[in-house]
């Protein structure tokens, strides 16, 4: 794979660029944004990774997330993926919950969507790959994820799924059950088929009650957030979680909303979680 450098500036002594390539699983151009922070020569770092949510780029976290400061301070590399493959051609709605900007982190197995909309094999190992191969990284086995919205779906699950990989994984008001919610039943509906057994394997809580499991996971929720009672329900994770003795961490954060203001305030714990485990040595 061919990666473009887009852009690059220096901050907090480390490089934020932005780069594109030819993604084999999407079939189309795909970009991400990478945070590099000082280190030494010849020194390989760990690696965080940040989902967005609906109608996001790359360039949301990237221009309100604030978390080169906690990143240079803890050697940790941002990466932030784009939501959905994107360009002419590639299959969408009118609304903003489907489509592109909407890819749900799942590979599609209905049209229009086949084509393009293979976004769970381009997070789950196209984009690591390359990641790999083009910057310091330390060990893929060894890597945190976090994400907002429909990204903290999909880091929920894409953790519970390869749970080996991950030292740590946060969200910040995540779609915990897509399958009991009008945003993840729309989507996993239209991407998937009517078969919800099918969706089990897109939904945290579905995923957890069906085996799977984390040693602890940070949740971070704003108690004004407009989505919450509707979309969101955080209770069906705290529940899930008790009942599989996984220790969660649920921060219902008083007044604080869906929006980059919200995520903003608690970058920084979310970058010290993911790097107080990932600096963490292995037992002997």
């Amino acid at each position: 794979m061919t990666m473009e450098t887009v852009s690059t500036n220096t901050a907090f002594g480390g490089t934020q660029g932005v780069y594109r390539h030819d993604s084999h699983a999407t079939g189309t151009p795909m970009t991400f944004s990478v945070y590099v922070p000082p280190h030494d020569p010849g020194e390989r770092l760990p690696v965080l990774w940040y989902l967005s949510g609906l109608t996001c780029t790359h360039a949301n976290v990237t221009d309100k997330g604030e978390y080169r400061a906690p990143c240079a301070e803890h050697k940790v590399i941002f990466v932030a993926p784009d939501t959905s493959p994107r360009g002419q051609g590639v299959a969408d709605d009118e609304a903003y919950d489907m489509g592109q900007g909407a890819g749900f982190y799942v590979d599609a197995t209905q049209e229009p969507w086949v084509p393009h909309f293979r976004m769970r094999s381009y997070i789950e190992d196209e984009l690591p790959a390359l990641i790999a191969a083009e910057f310091p990284v330390a060990d893929l086995a060894r890597q945190a994820i976090t994400g907002h919205s429909m990204g903290g779906h999909g880091a929920l699950t894409l953790a519970l799924r390869n749970p080996d990989r991950f030292r740590a994984v946060s969200a910040f008001a995540p779609i915990v059950a897509p399958s009991q919610v009008p945003w993840g039943q729309k989507a996993l509906g239209g991407y998937l088929g009517s078969d919800r057994g099918s969706w089990r394997q897109h939904d945290a809580v579905a995923l957890i009650e069906d085996g799977a499991r984390l040693p602890e996971i940070l949740v971070d929720q704003g108690d004004a957030d407009e989505f919450l009672d509707e979309q969101l329900q955080p209770e069906r994770l705290r529940a899930a979680c008790a009942a599989a003795g996984i220790d969660l961490t649920l921060r219902m954060q008083p007044g604080y909303d869906h929006s980059y203001y919200f995520i903003s305030t608690f970058m920084a714990d979310h970058v010290a979680w993911a790097a107080a485990r990932l600096h963490a040595k292995d037992p002997a």
